[in-house]
């Protein structure tokens, strides 16, 4: 329950930022994701999820030509990072990449940083955010 208004650390919170198609997303959205930690006190998650955040919201800029959106959530002290991008073709673990690759490793990143990942279809009835996948990460809470 808030305290004078203010969130405690163990009520659930999420944010949504929609970005455009734009290589200045990537960093809008990792100065976002840096601050709402820090709001919150969860400066302990900063360089993995900033790590993570990058890497799929680039992805989503990068394979798509429409707009993308990522989606922070915290509940029961873990923190769920996804992004929508337009393209709906499903991940695929990466071939072998060799360490001087330039690409091909982000989904290598992801399932190597976070605690869990997945994806789903995304079908939007609401003309929201439109239709192309949601991936997303999870980081668990620490001891």
């Amino acid at each position: 329950m808030p305290k004078n208004g203010v969130p405690t650390d163990d009520q659930p919170w999420e944010y949504t930022l929609y970005v455009p198609n734009d290589p200045r997303a990537v960093m809008i959205c990792r100065r976002t994701l840096r601050l709402i930690l820090a709001a919150h006190g969860l400066l302990h998650f900063t360089e993995a999820a900033e790590l993570l955040a990058t890497e799929l919201v680039t992805n989503a800029v990068q394979h798509t030509k429409g707009p993308a959106a990522i989606k922070l959530r915290a509940e029961n002290g873990a923190l769920r990072i996804g992004v929508w991008g337009a393209d709906p073709t499903p991940p695929h673990p990466p071939r072998r990449t060799t360490p001087d690759a330039e690409t091909g490793r982000g989904l290598a990143l992801i399932r190597t940083c976070a605690d869990t990942w997945g994806w789903v279809p995304q079908r939007d009835t609401k003309n929201i955010v439109g239709t192309g996948k949601y991936i997303w990460c999870e980081l668990a809470a620490t001891a």
